[in-house]
């Protein structure tokens, strides 16, 4: 888009394509390696107390014998697309443009497959970086329907993974997110309501409203993540995919009767609709 070996001015190219002059001339430095320790540290201990802000993180770290600062703990949980998960004021205030859907679960009961879908976001270390994680579950088999990993929190990737949820089972009733912007967004919502699903999202900051989707986050990085010091993006995608293989096809799930996800998804669930 950007050429900056043109003859006209990279001013001019900047307004040409409507993008601030200062996001030209910006050049993406690494996150350094002390952070990268700190940010697996801090996705732990979020993992183990979500309702710890970055106040609460910041003592935890110290008494660990890390000295750290507010700031740069809030700076670096704003970076993992992670905050302290508990019920503020104004919830219901919306983002400029995106429409913020009612949570419609609440004393629902779940009792067959393709009833509920649910979707997060999740950051994930690697030995020199991290990515994140996008993942779709079916709320009464635990069953993980479909996963992406990006090195940006954008839109585009979630809708990949509905996308192809969609294509290989069918049509949910109800799909759960959270109020991120890349599930407020237009293309996001607009996909589900094109496939005539009702819209479901959590009251801000309340992980309980999408509980079994934080369950499977603690079974993903326990049980895979923090066991591998991932070298790449394509070496993290594919050992993923060997665990997520294992998760659905091969994991006792307690509340599942010791049953794998798997077996509680098809014996009942009908042929997937064409989508």
């Amino acid at each position: 888009m950007i050429d900056r070996d043109h003859p006209l001015p990279l001013t001019r190219q900047a307004k040409a394509v409507g993008i601030s002059r200062g996001s030209v001339y910006y050049l993406p430095r690494p996150v350094p390696v002390q952070d990268l320790s700190l940010m697996r540290r801090i996705d732990e201990l979020h993992l183990e107390h979500p309702f710890a802000g970055s106040r609460m993180l910041r003592d935890l770290l110290r008494r660990e014998g890390i000295d750290v600062g507010r700031k740069h703990v809030t700076t670096l949980m704003r970076r993992m697309g992670i905050e302290a998960l508990y019920r503020k004021p104004h919830t219901s205030r919306r983002h400029p443009g995106h429409r913020i859907y009612p949570y419609r679960l609440r004393g629902v009961k779940v009792t067959a497959p393709n009833q509920v879908w649910a979707m997060d976001i999740s950051y994930i270390p690697m030995a020199r970086g991290f990515v994140y994680l996008a993942a779709v579950i079916d709320w009464y088999s635990r069953k993980v329907l479909a996963w992406r990993v990006s090195i940006t929190m954008e839109t585009a990737f979630c809708i990949e993974a509905v996308e192809e949820a969609l294509s290989r089972y069918g049509t949910p009733q109800i799909f759960n997110t959270d109020q991120g912007s890349q599930f407020t967004s237009e293309a996001f919502t607009g996909l589900l309501t094109q496939h005539g699903i009702t819209i479901s999202m959590d009251g801000k900051g309340c992980w309980r409203d999408n509980v079994f989707v934080e369950r499977l986050w603690k079974s993903v990085k326990y049980e895979e993540v923090y066991l591998h010091a991932y070298e790449t993006v394509s070496q993290a995608k594919a050992s993923l995919a060997r665990y997520f293989h294992f998760y659905n096809e091969r994991r006792p799930h307690s509340a599942l009767d010791r049953r794998t996800p798997d077996e509680a998804y098809f014996p009942i669930t009908a042929l997937p609709k064409a989508a």
